[in-house]
């Protein structure tokens, strides 16, 4: 495990229409050597609630997350790149890099939005205004992610907690179109675009005692956090911050590093393949080989 970076020695490199093509092209040229991603979407919040009779608890869950993301529009996507040390590409300069993209279609005069969230994402250092003006354009972002390689790449392991939003969000921008009525149709495409998932919120089902947040899991197995980046907007949280309300992380002055994402997966003894499963939208990755349960290592020095 390679020792974990200092607080100044990460850039997030902020991403604009302006910038848009040009940090693409970067993308591209480290995703064969950083194969591992983690994600964190912003978004407007939780603002309806679907009525009406449905089969189980899961489908409900799932109509909420289609209608919300159908209705709503992505604020900020993070992404944060690693090999399978955990390393962050530096793309030739002095600091280790990961990316915030801003994007410009949600208005605050015209689109529906939960005003706490808004509230929390003003606080954390979101300028609307500069988004509205300077932000990209989701279309043009959705063709240059599909061209990019990390989606539709099996060789592309997606390292995420809690995931059903932020896979939506992008699954809206990618298609551009609606989600799928049904949760199958939602998984299909999920199983298209990111074939290879590594949820551990999912995961931690798996190992007995396990519970919370992901500060909460690191706490719980015994690996330190570090001091980290002052972070501007709520967004990075792909390096990964915890999650607090309706599908927002708060942002706070300690970070889980992607060695300790690292960590608590090997940890979590995740060498299983991993499988879509539509049977719950906020457990959405299932793994073939489940009785081989997790034995959690109380001391990661032991791995």
């Amino acid at each position: 495990m390679p020792l974990l970076p200092k607080n100044d020695s990460i850039q997030i490199r902020e991403v604009w229409n302006d910038n848009l093509e040009e940090e693409f092209e970067l993308i591209r040229k480290i995703v064969d050597d950083y194969p591992y991603v983690a994600m964190d979407t912003e978004f407007p919040g939780i603002v309806c609630r679907p009525v009406g009779n449905f089969r189980n608890s899961y489908d409900y869950h799932y109509q909420t997350l289609r209608d919300n993301v159908d209705v709503l529009k992505l604020i900020q996507l993070g992404l944060t790149f690693s090999d399978e040390e955990g390393n962050l590409p530096t793309c030739g300069t002095d600091q280790q890099c990961i990316w915030q993209f801003n994007f410009r279609e949600f208005n605050l005069n015209e689109d529906v939005f939960a005003n706490d969230s808004i509230e929390l994402l003003r606080q954390s250092g979101i300028d609307f205004k500069k988004n509205s003006e300077k932000g990209i354009d989701a279309k043009l972002f959705g063709e240059l992610l599909m061209s990019s390689g990390i989606v539709l790449n099996d060789s592309v392991h997606w390292v995420t907690f809690h995931s059903g939003y932020d896979f939506g969000y992008l699954l809206k921008v990618l298609t551009c179109q609606n989600l799928p009525d049904t949760q199958a149709g939602f998984f299909n495409l999920i199983n298209i675009y990111f074939p290879t998932i590594y949820d551990i919120k999912h995961l931690m089902k798996f190992c007995n005692s396990l519970h919370g947040g992901l500060n909460k899991l690191a706490e719980l197995l015994e690996v330190e956090r570090v001091a980290h980046i002052k972070c501007e907007a709520l967004n990075f949280r792909s390096m990964i911050g915890p999650r607090k309300g309706s599908g927002f992380r708060v942002c706070p002055n300690k970070f889980l590093t992607f060695q300790q994402v690292f960590l608590l997966l090997r940890i979590l003894c995740i060498r299983l393949p991993p499988l879509i499963s539509s049977h719950s939208i906020h457990s959405i990755f299932k793994f073939e080989q489940q009785e081989e349960r997790c034995q959690v290592m109380k001391h990661p020095h032991q791995l």
